[in-house]
């Protein structure tokens, strides 16, 4: 009877230790953030592709939306500080109210509410961003740890698949703009009205998805929720994260690759839409355009993300999607004009899908390159890709309407080419001085030559 007894004792302790065993699988909370920016910015994207286009007098849409990139920079430089104290998972739900709040005042535009909602929005938004990227990161790497896989290609894969959904969303959300517009040349208010409250019913539902992701183990986290701290303690902090990733020479090398994601994202919103798609398609071209840049971006996202292992498959994949934004740049630059047929409506969707291949590329290969390179401080290192990218952004806006198209396509050119010097000379410089394993260490250490081969693995970047 004893013997029966201490073993339904410890029937339930190797069921527990066989539990404890099990490693958590982080491919759910990745496929649920996807799907809730997926929601939140098919509304927001194609609410920003049309502020230009409907909130015309005075240039309030304009205006709205270099304001709005301007507060974006500005909050990223103190992004990272806020999501270390709220968490990355808290953090992504507060940034989802900003997105809510910017649709909502498109039902009322005026100066009163597009311009405190896109001050507000450049807050949130740069806390979303910061938290979006430290969060998949964390996952990732908590995902590689307990599966024992490449940390590389994890971040890789994890940043490809998040990529990808968020691109679908110029897809998907043009689509339901021309589903919803189609028989209004003209923009009425009423049409508007019923699109953008659409828009906010899929943005509830988005913050609402966003409630179910796990809340991460992040050691940052812990402490800074244990530790009694002050807020002299947090601008110390502040500085110290900035001045040690601007001291960083790999930061200093990525840079210009930060700032010219933004700068061709703020040229296809402002510039290709306007001075390309629009003479040669119509206003009611523009849906259209952008969806099929927002296909080609989805599927160079999950493409690229795919075949992420490091380093150098980083700066060849990147250098490629620069070749195809390049094409276009001096396709207009050099030989391009409007023509009618069925060439003219052909060129501005090829130009797209170039565009797009290029974005797609940009948006996973910079998560992940941060991802791999400051894993120690995610928070800081996404907060600076926000602030040279938001910039960029708020420059074109502001700029645009001043400088001829010429100019700023040469402005891309330059652009493109300084950045593609940057990661290349990086790439180098992290292969000369990544560490080596001679055999003769191997054969000192002991390790056979399947573990010396898993080791050298483990070094690369």
């Amino acid at each position: 009877m004893e013997s029966v007894d201490s073993r339904d004792e410890e029937a339930p302790l190797v069921a527990d230790s066989l539990q404890v065993l099990t490693p958590k699988n982080y491919t759910r909370d990745v496929h649920i953030l996807s799907c809730s920016f997926l929601l939140i910015f098919l509304a927001y994207g194609a609410a920003q592709n049309l502020e230009t286009t409907v909130n015309t007098e005075g240039n309030l849409g304009t205006i709205s939306l270099g304001i709005l990139y301007t507060s974006f920079t500005c909050f990223s430089l103190v992004a990272s500080l806020v999501v270390r104290v709220l968490g990355s998972k808290n953090a992504l739900i507060l940034g989802t109210t900003g997105y809510w709040l910017f649709v909502a005042a498109n039902l009322f535009p005026s100066w009163y509410t597009m311009v405190p909602a896109s001050l507000y929005l450049g807050f949130a938004a740069s806390i979303i961003w910061v938290g979006e990227g430290t969060y998949l990161t964390s996952a990732a790497l908590s995902h590689a740890s307990n599966h024992k896989l490449h940390e590389g290609t994890v971040i890789g894969s994890f940043n490809g698949e998040f990529w990808g959904m968020f691109a679908s969303h110029q897809f998907v959300g043009n689509l339901i703009t021309l589903a919803v517009l189609k028989d209004d040349k003209g923009g009425s208010t009423s049409s508007t009205t019923l699109l953008f409250i659409v828009f906010l019913g899929v943005i509830t539902l988005g913050t609402i998805l966003m409630c179910f992701l796990c809340r991460e183990e992040d050691k940052g986290e812990k402490e800074t929720a244990d530790a009694s701290v002050n807020f002299y303690s947090y601008l110390v902090s502040l500085s110290k994260s900035i001045t040690t990733l601007l001291a960083d020479v790999r930061m200093l090398l990525i840079i210009p690759l930060f700032a010219y994601s933004g700068l061709q994202q703020a040229f296809v919103w402002a510039e290709f839409t306007k001075e390309i798609v629009t003479p040669a398609l119509g206003v009611s071209g523009v849906g259209g355009a952008m969806a099929v840049y927002g296909a080609f971006d989805a599927i160079c996202s999950l493409a690229a993300g795919r075949l992420t292992t490091g380093l150098p498959s980083i700066t060849f994949i990147v250098s490629g999607g620069a070749i195809a934004q390049v094409v276009v740049f001096l396709w207009i630059l050099i030989n391009y004009s409007v023509t009618s047929g069925v060439l003219g409506t052909l060129y501005p969707l090829i130009m797209a899908a170039l565009l797009g291949i290029g974005d797609g590329v940009l948006n996973t290969q910079l998560s992940a390159l941060l991802g791999i390179l400051f894993k120690h401080d995610t928070e800081g290192a996404f907060a600076q890709l926000k602030v040279w990218q938001c910039a960029s952004i708020a420059v074109v806006f502001f700029i645009g309407p001043y400088i001829s198209l010429q100019a700023m396509l040469i402005v891309m050119v330059v652009g493109i080419c300084v950045a593609l010097v940057g990661i290349l000379f990086l790439t180098i410089q992290a292969s000369n001085s990544s560490p080596r394993i001679s055999l003769r260490f191997q054969l000192k250490s002991g390790w056979t030559a399947p573990e010396f081969l898993f080791r050298i693995r483990k070094t690369e970047y």
